[in-house]
């Protein structure tokens, strides 16, 4: 195990920057996920940490030390990558033991013919296959050391290349967006197999992704990351719970955060479509605010409980998700705003006309004109 820290990291490439001031401190055995959208700079600063990629400005540490002069294998570190890098020539086996190879035979006990004249080469590859198997039996993919890659399933093939990263030992693995090219049922099944082996492992992972899901049911605490700055850093609960703008709101969570456009009332609270919602946000009145409300926060008017506040809406479509249905309805006064509330499948919903959505102001995440998150205060009534 190592922790990892990232001091003032910049890289430009030309005269487009793509990572800002990254400052990261990663703790020894930590599932850290960095999450964004696509050239977001995620993908640019792992390979930073790997040696891949030189930084413009700043410093990387592994377990404390600089590691800046040093070349990728020398950093104790291991990389998995989206296309899982296995050589098709080569059995599962020998894919999984080639660092090991790299590592401990000279260049000139790696050529075909030395095995037969070599009598320390056999002995060292003895040494190196048990090791492949017993990291092969972690990964269960013993049966399959003797395939080549393309006779093996996607999965299969993500497993080969953890294993070849395991067999290292590093004190750090490092995971750019691994499971992308896998189908989203072994997606779900490949996520619970990684968090296992981290807690078998206990090393440090850094895990790169696109899909906040994956983000949100592996790690102990996420990066949110845009345009070369972390816009958040905490735990999957802190993110969802209370994001730090409007960005991380609307990236983190599914069915995706309903928004609805706000001004700060002159006594205060807030006006939306019409209705005053009590939330104290010690903005000027006139304050352009947006409301971020999540779906399951929302519910029709049948279930509204007192303190509650409402809109009135008319349903546009249902999506029916087995064990829940997502109303998406049209907010009356909000030209065409659409909003989207979760209810159980089995609970007495009104499924066409107009609706009322009941909600409780204490469930608004409030954000001021830059789409920052105002700070919660007390409201009048003690609704917030």
């Amino acid at each position: 195990m190592a922790s990892v820290t990232l001091k003032g990291i910049a890289k430009s490439f030309g005269t487009t920057e793509v990572l800002s001031n990254i400052d990261l401190d990663i703790a020894d055995g930590e599932f850290i996920t960095l999450v964004g959208a696509s050239g977001c700079g995620k993908s640019t600063l792992i390979r930073i940490i790997a040696g891949l990629e030189p930084q413009s400005a700043g410093s990387v540490e592994v377990a404390g030390r600089p590691v800046d002069h040093l070349r990728p294998h020398e950093r104790r570190v291991a990389m998995v990558f989206q296309s899982y890098a296995l050589y098709p020539h080569m059995s599962v086996a020998a894919n999984i033991a080639l660092p090991l190879t790299m590592q401990r035979l000279s260049l000139f006990e790696r050529l075909p013919l030395v095995k037969y004249v070599s009598t320390r080469r056999p002995r060292v590859m003895r040494e190196i296959m048990h090791e492949v198997d017993s990291v092969a039996a972690q990964l269960q993919i013993q049966p399959l050391l003797a395939r080549r890659p393309a006779q093996l399933s996607g999965g299969q093939r993500q497993r080969v290349a953890l294993g070849r990263a395991m067999v290292r030992h590093p004190d750090v693995f490092l995971m750019d967006e691994p499971l992308s090219n896998l189908d989203a049922r072994l997606r779900v099944h490949m996520r619970s197999e990684l968090a296992e082996l981290h807690a078998r492992l206990g090393s440090t992972f850094i895990y790169v992704t696109h899909d906040q899901v994956e983000a949100m049911t592996m790690s102990d605490r996420v990066a949110m990351m845009d345009a070369g700055r972390i816009l958040q850093l905490g735990t999957p609960s802190e993110l969802y719970a209370r994001p730090a703008n409007l960005e991380v709101a609307q990236f983190i969570g599914s069915p995706a955060i309903n928004v609805l456009p706000g001004e700060v009332a002159d006594g205060n609270g807030i006006v939306v479509a019409g209705s005053t919602l009590p939330i104290a946000t010690g903005l000027p009145a006139r304050s352009r605010v947006s409301v971020g409300l999540r779906p399951e926060s929302i519910a029709p008017r049948a279930n509204a409980t007192a303190g509650d506040a409402s809109l009135r809406a008319h349903l546009r479509r249902v999506e029916n998700l087995g064990a829940e249905l997502v109303l998406h309805c049209v907010v009356d006064g909000l030209d065409g705003v659409v909003v989207a509330c979760r209810v159980p499948a089995d609970q007495d919903t009104p499924l066409n006309g107009a609706l009322e959505l009941s909600f409780s102001p204490r469930a608004c995440h409030v954000f001021d004109a830059e789409g920052v998150r105002v700070a919660d205060r007390a409201a009048p009534g003690g609704a917030r």
